[in-house]
């Protein structure tokens, strides 16, 4: 099994992770794609590459948003048309 194209960075009691989470969720079933979701404080090597700039999504180990996840970029990347 691979592993899912799609990952979200996000820490508890973060806002922005709540907001990213469905936008993630509805365009990676858009785009028939699995994603995960990774908590960035269980890994000092994720903090130190985040810090405070979450949430992250990466596709394919790209990083495609921070802060903001918009669905028509993450479409994009994802190769969604229509």
């Amino acid at each position: 099994m691979s592993s899912p194209r799609v990952v979200l960075y996000t820490r508890a009691g973060c806002h922005l992770c709540d907001e990213a989470r469905p936008v993630v969720a509805q365009v990676a079933a858009e785009a028939g794609e699995q994603w995960v979701e990774v908590d960035v404080d269980t890994d000092p090597v994720l903090v130190a590459r985040h810090g405070e700039y979450v949430p992250v999504v990466t596709v394919d180990g790209v990083q495609q948003a921070f802060w903001r996840v918009e669905a028509p970029r993450l479409r994009r990347a994802l190769g969604v048309t229509g």
